[in-house]
């Protein structure tokens, strides 16, 4: 009998919560599955956790919530052999979108039952992991704004975007890509895993979470009125084909800059510490995610 952990982030709300249960209840028939569902409580509950989960031998927990959740969730999975699922109940989606989860929870509820694995690889930027992307230009500040404001969802991200564009400084970075010297002023300098941020923009469209490297994404100082067309070739999936995009692809990055205080990881601010540097490395195969193939 299979055993199955569900970690659910409360935000989607009690109706909601009861559905997802029932739905659960409908997948997972007792004779089968041994499921258990349990909630987030305070931050890195999601790791503590799944550290558990693998010590008690689940064979498979489920991040219900969105990149942020599963990103906690990930920490405490790495290396071992407790597969990872996601239900995809987030905002942005963008692990799962990559992954090509279905984002209706039916569908993706059938994928977990299928339970087709494949390892997939993790950024670690200094000592935070990644699953999707690590930024520190304009994503970073906008993370760190995110993270204060009550309005969540696409809306909330794009108002803010909009009003710190103007008041925006791109910084000069000095950048060492496995051995390779590049100096660069960026407005995004973005170093991606997966292949996209979430609603489907993508800043490195070849980039694969199966592959055992690293996408370096650096867009140059852009205009206001660079935003939609950027807008509208990260939508399209071509973005690394045009002059706003700058991409290489390695397994060890180094970025440095005079004024390095926050980045951002799978879309949530953290500090930078130390000596303002960021370390970025590759860690292939480090997870069992279960994938729609």
């Amino acid at each position: 009998m299979k055993k199955i952990l569900f970690i659910i982030n409360r935000k989607a709300g009690t109706d909601r919560e009861k559905r997802l249960e029932g739905a659960i209840g409908r997948h997972f028939p007792a004779n089968q599955f041994e499921v258990s569902i349990t909630h987030l409580a305070y931050l890195g509950h999601g790791t503590d956790l799944a550290r558990e989960a693998v010590k008690n031998g689940v064979d498979t927990v489920v991040a219900v919530g969105g990149d942020g959740s599963i990103n906690e969730i990930a920490r405490g999975l790495v290396d071992s052999n407790t597969a990872m699922a996601i239900l995809p109940l987030g905002s942005g989606n963008g692990l799962a979108r990559a992954l090509k989860i279905p984002l209706d929870v039916d569908k993706a509820l059938r994928l977990i039952v299928n339970n087709k694995q494949r390892p997939i690889d993790v950024g670690y930027a200094n000592e935070h992991l990644f699953l999707s992307n690590a930024g520190v230009g304009f994503d970073a500040l906008i993370a760190e704004q995110f993270k204060h404001t009550k309005k969540r969802g696409l809306a909330g991200y794009a108002k803010l975007v909009l009003k710190s564009f103007s008041s925006y400084n791109p910084e000069a970075y000095h950048i060492s890509i496995d051995g390779r010297q590049l100096d660069e002023k960026a407005f995004l300098l973005t170093v991606a895993n997966g292949n996209q941020f979430g609603y489907e923009f993508k800043l490195a469209p070849g980039a694969s979470v199966f592959d055992g490297q690293l996408d370096l994404c650096i867009m140059p100082p852009v205009r206001f009125y660079h935003l939609l067309p950027v807008s509208f070739h990260s939508l399209m999936g071509n973005i690394d084909k045009t002059r706003y995009l700058k991409h290489f692809t390695g397994k060890e990055i180094t970025i440095r800059s005079t004024s390095l205080q926050y980045l951002q990881v799978d879309g949530d601010a953290v500090p930078i510490n130390g000596d303002g540097s960021v370390r970025l490395s590759v860690k292939p195969a480090a997870i069992k995610v279960i994938v729609n193939e």
